[in-house]
């Protein structure tokens, strides 16, 4: 096992993508399980913070150390199985998203969580419970999660399998793999019926799987997953429509989100059911013009949307989607169809490329990201969309919005030109986060809390609520050692 501790080898572990900075004595390579078990009972005998690092991209601190010790994962990189009879892969956390799509795809699977960021590793994603475009549809990481290898912050070894360890109610026993019983008390709080991952996983007769998931490293340390995979669709349509009016575009939205979901809800395939609904506002649209000089000069919106079609019934969604995009004066003549594969990817990298480009120019000025993550229920969207645009153009700070407005989902994100503009964006975020909450909505639909937005989880459940997560994570990890720092400060 290689042992790191020179500033000039770790200091890539020492940031994220959002710019936010730590610091720590070593960092650690495991390359098996039996190598995180011998670290994590060397670090809780000593009770010596842990931190858990994926490969950088999160946004919010969560892998950034501010004391002891940091556990990388890349070494733990072995896809072990794809199994395409019975759709499933089993793999090691620091294989990268994108290596394990490609590998998948070969066999015609699909893997359907579908971050942003694909150079992310998988078990990042499920501590993170990511999401993406493709959640509209298929549901976040969750939902793929089929059994899980964990060590503890103990160094105890628990295996989980998804529908075998389930919760009595709000009491949830567990067993590790040398047989040592664990009784966990489920709080009780209430969580937004969003897409929402703030704080731990909480319910009624849950599934012991879904604590972990979404966990960000603060209850044990992932070292295999299985994971349930699908068939790859026959064909997708794939679109990016402009508009003139951004109403129009924010119409088209709704309209496509409540066809699709009551498409759903009769289980009816012979009308819309959208894969992804991504907007992009004027100021987005703007922010891209340089690397894509087709966007139209007169675009005040942009919708990019996908429909999963057979080749017997495509040209049939064909038209769905067009009779839809000239119902809300979308822009037919200057809109961008995938034909091939091909395309359809360059519309992916188009949608994708906002994200990069924020990221760089927040590194370029050497300022923390300002990027909302705040989602709320259909109904409110508009509330908060238009709240959000009117307090950051009052202040007049640049921005873009964009994101996955099908499930009600909104990055608005600041660009501050200076350190002064910078502290008036950190003002106008908190507005924003505590407006989510006001309209019944989450601070994080899928970034996770990690160390930047402890406060505003406290704003969304209360003391009381944080003070019961910290005691369920004190059943798992007594001497507090791991993920130190992350969903919530236990000192305060």
């Amino acid at each position: 096992m290689i042992i790191k501790n020179n500033l000039d080898e770790i200091e890539n572990y020492l940031v994220d993508a959002s710019n936010f900075h730590g610091n720590c004595e070593a960092v650690y390579f495991p390359e098996s399980k039996e190598e995180v078990v011998q670290i994590l009972k060397e670090m809780n005998d000593k009770k010596k913070p842990v931190t858990v690092a994926g490969n950088g991209t999160g946004l919010t601190g969560a892998r950034v150390p501010q004391e002891g010790v940091v556990i990388s994962t890349e070494k733990l990189n072995k896809i072990v199985e794809v199994n395409e009879t019975e759709k499933f892969a089993v793999v090691e956390p620091g294989v990268v998203l994108s290596d394990f799509i490609k590998v998948v795809s070969d066999k015609e699977l699909l893997y359907p969580p579908d971050p942003t960021e694909k150079n992310c590793f998988i078990g990042a994603t499920i501590a993170t419970n990511a999401s993406g475009e493709k959640t509209f549809k298929y549901g976040p990481t969750r939902d793929y999660v089929m059994e899980l290898e964990i060590v503890l912050p103990t160094a105890e070894m628990l295996t989980l399998t998804r529908g075998k360890e389930i919760a009595k109610d709000y009491s949830l026993k567990m067993q590790t793999d040398s047989g040592k019983e664990i009784q966990l008390d489920i709080p009780v709080y209430k969580m937004p019926s969003t897409k929402n991952t703030s704080g731990y996983y909480c319910k009624k007769n849950m599934d012991a799987i879904d604590l972990f998931v979404g966990s960000e490293g603060t209850l044990g340390i992932i070292t295999k997953a299985k994971l349930k995979l699908l068939s790859t669709p026959e064909k997708i349509i794939s679109c990016v429509v402009f508009f003139n009016d951004e109403k129009n575009a924010l119409s088209f939205i709704k309209e496509a989100r409540n066809i699709s979901l009551n498409t759903r809800l009769r289980t009816d395939e012979r009308t819309i059911d959208a894969l992804a609904l991504e907007f992009f506002d004027v100021n987005a649209l703007n922010f891209l013009s340089g690397s894509y000089s087709q966007i139209p000069e007169d675009a005040k919106a942009a919708v990019w949307f996908e429909q999963e079609v057979t080749h017997s019934n495509e040209e049939t969604f064909f038209d769905y989607w067009i009779d839809l995009i000239k119902q809300f004066h979308g822009d037919e003549e200057s809109a961008w169809f995938a034909v091939n594969n091909t395309d359809k990817i360059k519309l992916q990298e188009f949608r994708h490329s906002i994200s990069a480009k924020v990221n760089e120019h927040i590194t370029k000025n050497n300022l923390r990201k300002l990027g909302t993550d705040v989602a709320v229920p259909d109904a409110n969207f508009e509330d908060l969309y238009f709240y959000s645009k009117k307090i950051v153009e009052e202040a007049g700070i640049n921005y873009v919005i964009y994101g996955h407005f099908g499930d009600s989902h909104m990055h608005l994100n600041m660009l501050p030109g200076n350190s002064i503009e910078f502290e008036t964006g950190k003002s106008i975020y908190r507005k924003i986060c505590l407006r989510a909450i006001e309209l019944n909505g989450t601070v994080s639909a899928e970034h996770g809390i990690g160390k930047v937005k402890k406060e505003f989880l406290i704003y969304m459940y209360g003391n009381e609520d944080i003070k019961k997560m910290i005691a369920l994570k004190r059943s798992l990890d007594p001497n507090l050692i791991l993920g130190r720092g992350n969903i919530f400060d236990i000192e305060e």
